[in-house]
């Protein structure tokens, strides 16, 4: 028999080891499942010493399979067959774009809470690194009251408009903003968050251009004449919401938007048409400011794709 005081040493040291492995249980947090991965994020990318826009969605496809799609600061919405993930790191590639290279584009990444972090090797062989926060849902659950709208651009001159390149080829014609070349993009001074936006555009032949809302989601501007709506053609949020039909004028004649957006929700008519129906945006489009999409953002006209002209600019804010 084990004395009286070895018997409690031995309970002691016991005791001690299983309090000591619950503790160290307790302190291994469980890998994160497939679920609080998926979702959509704004990224990130530190390039060279600036910060360029992302976007990455992720959903399950039957039981055991990630899938998802990829935007980067350039080129549209990208598919991603499959998303690897275990134990909080994530991986996947995909296939050059726009990029003049041949190499997949190659990330991965590590989910820690609701932030993502993470390098990607892109098709030119450069390692960047990339952050994501959970995308804002930005749902409404009040009707929006318009208040009056305003002139945002004065037929005069570029007040209240600033080029986003290092040259300015814009000009003021007979109340119509020109770019007639390719060149800077333009954007007003001013950032909004909901709005219902009038814009006209002509263009010449074979030339595109492009409307970007809170400067972060594009309104493809592109000669689509006798063409199917597609994806990146007219009408459509770039990537993303395809036109239900085409009721474009021929190249060289004027045409309109209008445009109303309220959180993610989208309605874009086309001459006096509605081709687009309170559809949500997913995510920032190509080209995209930034991807901070909580924030206001300016509307943005894309110059750097061809000639473009624009006229009758008004926008009409909730009161």
């Amino acid at each position: 028999m084990l004395s009286s005081t070895l018997r409690t040493c031995t309970l002691l040291t016991a005791a001690f080891g299983l309090v000591s492995f619950m503790t160290f249980a307790d302190d291994q947090k469980p890998a994160p499942t497939a679920s609080s991965l998926e979702g959509r994020w704004d990224l990130s990318v530190q390039a060279e010493g600036k910060t360029l826009p992302s976007w990455l969605e992720v959903t399950h496809s039957g039981h055991s399979t990630l899938v998802g799609r990829f935007v980067g600061s350039s080129g549209s919405a990208r598919p991603i067959s499959k998303v690897n993930f275990t134990d909080g790191k994530i991986s996947f590639s995909i296939p050059p774009q726009w990029e003049r290279a041949d190499q997949d584009l190659v990330v991965n990444g590590m989910l820690e809470g609701d932030k993502l972090t993470g390098t990607m090797v892109s098709p030119n062989g450069k390692t960047l690194t990339w952050t994501g926060v959970r995308a804002p849902s930005l749902a409404q659950t009040k009707s929006v009251t318009w208040g009056k709208t305003t002139e945002l651009f004065n037929g005069k001159d570029l007040k209240g408009w600033h080029a986003m390149g290092e040259t300015n080829q814009w000009v003021v014609e007979n109340g119509v903003l020109k770019s007639p070349k390719s060149g800077s993009n333009i954007q007003t001074d001013q950032a909004f968050s909901d709005f219902k936006l009038h814009i006209e555009f002509k263009y010449p032949k074979g030339s595109n251009s492009g409307v970007y809302l809170r400067g972060r989601y594009e309104v493809q501007i592109v000669d689509s004449k006798g063409m199917e709506p597609q994806i990146d053609m007219l009408g459509a949020v770039y990537g993303f919401l395809t036109p239900n039909e085409l009721p474009d004028n021929n190249a060289d004649e004027w045409q309109s938007y209008d445009i109303t957006l309220v959180g993610r929700r989208v309605t874009v008519a086309l001459n006096g048409k509605t081709i687009i129906c309170d559809t949500t945006i997913p995510g920032i489009t190509g080209g995209a400011i930034d991807s901070k999409e909580g924030e206001p953002g300016p509307i943005y006209l894309q110059g750097d794709h061809g000639p473009i002209e624009f006229r009758n600019i008004r926008i009409t804010l909730p009161k």
